[in-house]
Order: C-alpha cells, then sequence, then structure tokens
C-alpha cells in the first residue's frame, strides 16, 4: 500500500489536496463542498502528549470517583459515572440502553485516549506506532461516538432538578469530568494529518 503524506482527501466529497501546515488561526476549507480539511493549530503533534496523559488520568479519575453526591435527611448517597449508566437498564429487559450508555460516555473516550497516546508516544521519537494506519482509522471512526460533553451536560441538568428537593453536592468525579471533557474537545480538534509524515514511504518501482 503506498503512502502519500503530502496529500489529502476531502472527507466530505473526496477531492485531492496538497497538504501544507497553516500557522494558527487558519483554516483550510475544500473548494468545492467548503468542509473543513485541516485546521493550523500552531503546535507539533508530540505537544499533544502531556494533553493526553492529563485527559487520561482525569478521566480515571471520574471513572472511579462519585460523580455527585446526594443527601436527604443524613443519609448520603454517592453516583459514579458506570452507576448512571447501569442504572438505564431495567429488571429483566436487555440492558442495551444502559450498554449504549457506558459505551458513549466511557468506552469511546477511553479508547480515544489510549489510541492516541500510543500514537503520540511513538511519534514522540520520530516513529509510527505498531498498527498506525488502523489506528489512525479507528480514531477517526470513534470521533463522533465520544459524548463525555453531553453527559457532563446531563449530570448538570440532573443536579440542578433535584437541588430543590435534596441537598446535592458535586463529587470529586464530577470535577473530573469537567476537566476530561475539556481536554477531550482540545486533543480531538488538533490536526493529526502531521502523523502520516512518520510512516516511510515506499520507492515506486515499474518493472517493464
Amino acid at each position: 500500500m503506498k503512502i502519500y503524506p503530502s496529500l489529502t482527501v476531502c472527507p466530505q466529497c473526496d477531492s485531492v489536496y496538497r497538504y501544507r501546515p497553516y500557522t494558527p488561526g487558519r483554516t483550510a476549507v475544500c473548494q468545492r463542498c467548503q468542509a473543513v480539511l485541516w485546521r493550523g493549530d500552531g503546535s507539533a503533534a508530540h505537544h499533544l502528549l502531556p494533553l493526553t496523559i492529563a485527559a487520561a488520568v482525569t478521566f480515571s479519575v471520574a471513572c472511579i470517583s462519585p460523580v455527585l453526591q446526594v443527601d436527604f435527611h443524613g443519609v448520603n448517597n454517592e453516583v459514579t459515572l458506570w452507576q448512571a449508566a447501569w442504572a438505564l437498564s431495567s429488571g429483566e429487559t436487555l440492558p442495551l440502553l444502559a450498554l449504549c450508555a457506558l459505551f458513549l460516555l466511557m468506552a469511546a473516550p477511553a479508547l480515544q485516549i489510549s489510541l492516541l497516546s500510543w500514537l503520540l508516544l511513538f511519534a514522540r521519537y520520530r516513529r509510527p506506532a505498531p498498527g498506525f494506519i488502523t489506528l489512525m482509522k479507528m480514531l477517526r471512526w470513534l470521533r463522533p461516538w465520544s459524548m463525555v460533553e453531553v453527559g457532563m451536560l446531563g449530570f448538570v441538568v440532573a443536579a440542578v432538578k433535584l437541588s430543590s428537593l435534596l441537598e446535592v453536592a458535586v463529587g470529586p468525579g464530577g470535577w473530573a469530568l469537567a476537566a476530561a471533557g475539556t481536554l477531550i474537545i482540545i486533543i480531538t480538534r488538533h490536526d493529526l494529518h502531521p502523523l502520516w509524515a512518520l510512516m516511510p514511504v515506499a520507492p515506486d518501482n515499474h518493472h517493464e
């Protein structure tokens, strides 16, 4: 399979363009359909590694620590991200909705962070990670399925509604979820196209 790091394809209309790094604040768009091709973020791909590690730490805290703490007449109850998602399942029915919530709120973001960390760790040493092409395709596929910000908004709405009846406080997991959601949005907005330059380009041999 030949690799062309200098070329990029429009995700909407499949037009082919020559890639050129842009300065911060500039955005390259397709001349045919106006879809965004890449953005000039002004930072090399290896600068993302500390942010990705921070996202991994904060998201891990959000998954294991209480997101909300509820107090009702001296009776305290704590809700974790796992419990909140699994609460959507009901008795004897298939917990399909709960499984979807677990995937969108926990599995997809965790995979996104893990794959990006793996790629950036090798990119720091100017090497393509094992399984580079497959992992890049997986990252692109996972991008619309990571919905940490939606879950964060849901917890805010739930906390506001419950605050009129109960004493509700944000737990450590809630603050960690807010930090992780912000970091995930930041790292997923960066242009990963420069990573393709790490792939060795096979010589074009023609046999007559």
